[in-house]
């Protein structure tokens, strides 16, 4: 496959797709961008803080607004939130704009992944496999639907995961 302008990461919280990005992004020598970064630089506050004043709802339009914004940039890596798929418009501008990559992994490395950082809002005071097998189930098939490639990252590390996106792309 020809080198594509863009690569645009999808896939569950906890999936790599942050650190994957990075590596991949240093390798190919292209701006790597975080989604959720992103909407954190332009309000100056933190995720939690929006779903907080905001609910899911009112962060889910600034998310859209931001991934209208970066898929539109040449040469990024970007990585977007867990639940960005949900949008039908993000999908669209995703799939149309850049190579899209399914970074895939299981609920139970989810579980660990997450378990390190309390930063996550849809899991705040709530079962957390409850919570994560309930997204995997609601967002997988939107992941599949936009995926010009899937990989699994359980277990693996992140420089074998970015090599992997490499040879594929070129």
């Amino acid at each position: 496959m020809k080198h594509p302008k863009n690569i645009f990461l999808i896939g569950p919280m906890g999936a790599g797709k942050s650190a994957v990005g990075r590596q991949l992004a240093r390798m190919l020598h292209l701006t790597f961008l975080d989604s959720d970064e992103e909407i954190e630089n332009r309000t100056g506050v933190d995720i939690s803080f929006i779903f907080e004043k905001e609910g899911e709802e009112g962060f889910r339009k600034r998310e859209a607004k931001v991934i209208e914004d970066l898929s539109n940039m040449d040469g990024v890596v970007l990585a977007t939130g867990g639940g960005a798929v949900g949008d039908a418009q993000n999908r669209s501008n995703l799939g149309a704009r850049g190579y899209v990559v399914y970074l895939k992994t299981s609920v139970d490395q989810q579980m660990q992944r997450t378990a390190r950082r309390n930063i996550r809002p849809l899991l705040e005071n709530r079962d957390r496999r409850e919570v994560l097998d309930a997204l995997m189930t609601e967002r997988e098939p939107l992941y599949l639907e936009i995926a010009d490639l899937t990989l699994d990252t359980d277990g693996r590390k992140v420089n074998v995961v970015a090599s992997e996106i490499l040879d594929a792309i070129t």
